[in-house]
């Protein structure tokens, strides 16, 4: 590290909701200082907690919103140590030049086998069968138990989840059909239906695999369920909000759907000591599960690897590749000079004033990298060492800046 360089071990990170060790051992290796809570915390919260803060590790509970990002003096960077990203605003952070990163493939295989699990237990009824024998009740009985073998799986949202879910239960005897917005490659023989409403119809389980974004919300409701084939079973181990959970107990009441589980809820409490409650509570054939579709520890270590190495990269060379709301830049090690990172609006001039700085300073450079996006332009600018470190005030100053920010 070079004589301007800011050390580390001021370089504050905090990592709430009880994210693996391996994440918090890979990061403090690095020589930064991390802190760990247990569990989420509310917006006053973290906007009391987040001042100082260089980079924020959260999970699914936390919400970063714009009063918490416009409280974050020092923030360059967050981990999302999951798959999604709506529990934070991403505009809001690139608004202020901070990167934002997740693990979108980490713990897929966990949700995949979970979901697979859920479909046997629903198609042989083991959910309440077990609950009775706890009662004392033998009801040993062959109604309404079927096999996977035959049936069709209708997989709703075709990405790392659903397509891998695909392979699996096909390779267990079922037929396959998806329905996803985006094309994408069908694997096997699974077979790609153009409308939502051709899926429901023919699958004997719907599977939902979608994100998060606004415009799911009741993606499924009480019109889809009445499109559903009677007697059909349905999962959801996405997003809370897509479902009309009333919807979903009045097709389960009425016998229109035969059984589901879910593992996610549009409202879900924020500790375990918090209560949780649902229409769907006590219902026939129901497994109801706390959001543990990627609570494995195998998942939760490849999470945590993954999502601190995005962070490590960032931190140590500015390097971009994964962000979810910065142009992404993919950046070398830094080897005999300084780094400038530059982050700002992508706004006409910018760079034209920004060369023209480093000119004025006298920098030699060794090698420039741009990347713009629609609102976003990132710069990174390796320079030689011999330089006046005063210099480099003019740069802060550039029109548009959101953050600079210099390695050594």
């Amino acid at each position: 590290m070079g004589r301007w360089s800011y050390p580390r071990s001021r370089i504050r990170m905090l990592l709430l909701e009880n994210i693996h060790p391996a994440a918090v051992e890979r990061l403090t290796d690095e020589g930064y200082s991390v802190e760990t809570m247990k569990g989420a915390l509310d917006e006053d919260d973290l906007i009391e907690r987040i001042k100082g803060v260089h980079v924020l590790g959260i999970r699914s509970k936390t919400m970063v919103t714009p009063r918490v990002l416009a409280a974050a003096d020092r923030l360059l960077a967050i981990g999302a140590f999951c798959i999604g990203t709506n529990q934070i605003d991403l505009k809001a952070a690139a608004d202020h030049g901070v990167a934002v990163f997740n693990a979108p493939y980490s713990n897929t295989r966990s949700v995949v086998e979970l979901a697979v699990g859920l479909t046997i237990a629903l198609m042989r009824d083991v959910a309440d069968k077990s609950a009775a024998m706890h009662q004392g009740q033998w009801n040993k009985s062959a109604d309404g138990s079927k096999e996977l073998r035959g049936k069709t799986l209708g997989i709703v949202g075709y990405g790392a989840i659903g397509s891998q879910l695909s392979v699996i239960a096909e390779a267990l005897g079922m037929r396959v059909i998806f329905h996803d917005l985006s094309e994408r490659l069908a694997l096997g023989n699974a077979r790609r239906v153009r409308q939502l409403d051709e899926l429901l119809a023919e699958a004997d389980v719907v599977t939902l695999h979608v994100d998060g974004r606004r415009e799911n919300t009741a993606l499924i409701g009480a019109s889809q369920f009445s499109r559903m084939k009677p007697g059909a079973l349905f999962l959801n181990l996405s997003r809370g909000h897509v479902v009309d959970i009333g919807a979903l107990a009045q097709a389960l009441g009425s016998g229109r759907v035969a059984g589901a589980a879910l593992d996610v809820f549009p409202e879900e409490p924020r500790t375990n000591a918090d209560p949780f409650d649902s229409p769907l509570r006590g219902l026939k054939n129901v497994i109801l599960t706390p959001h543990i579709g990627g609570s494995t520890e195998e998942a939760q270590e490849a999470i945590a690897e993954f999502a601190a190495e995005r962070l490590l990269n960032f931190m140590n060379r500015g390097d971009t590749t994964f962000c979810v709301n910065l142009p992404n830049v993919q950046l070398p090690e830094v080897s005999g000079g300084h780094r400038i990172l530059h982050i700002h609006k992508n706004q006409l001039g910018v760079m034209f004033e920004l060369n023209r700085e480093l000119a004025s300073a006298g920098l030699n450079i060794l090698g420039q990298y741009l990347k713009t996006d629609e609102d976003i332009g990132y710069v990174i600018t390796d320079v030689d060492r011999d330089y006046d470190p005063e210099a480099l005030t003019a740069l802060r100053g550039v029109s548009g800046t959101l953050k600079f920010r210099l390695l050594h």
